[in-house]
């Protein structure tokens, strides 16, 4: 078992350092445009994360107030 989660992290390890280890100049991404998609990307998900949030907590509230309603009726 240790040695499964052993080389997992070292696989893992691996695969991270191959991922920033670039070449080129670091300016590479905002020289050819391509960073305003990436910051594009970035905010929509960002965006629709919030508002699935605000439609989570009205439904929430929405169903409290019902359980709410429902214990008031019962008494």
């Amino acid at each position: 078992m240790k040695k499964a989660i052993f080389s997992a992290l070292i696989f893992q390890f691996c695969w991270f350092h191959k991922l920033f280890a670039q070449t080129g100049s670091p300016d590479f991404m905002r020289s050819v445009g391509k960073i305003y998609v990436v910051v594009a990307v970035i905010v929509t998900v960002f965006i629709g994360i919030v508002l699935f949030l605000i439609y989570l907590d009205r439904r929430l509230t929405k169903l409290e107030n019902q359980i709410i309603e429902h214990d008031q009726n019962d008494n």
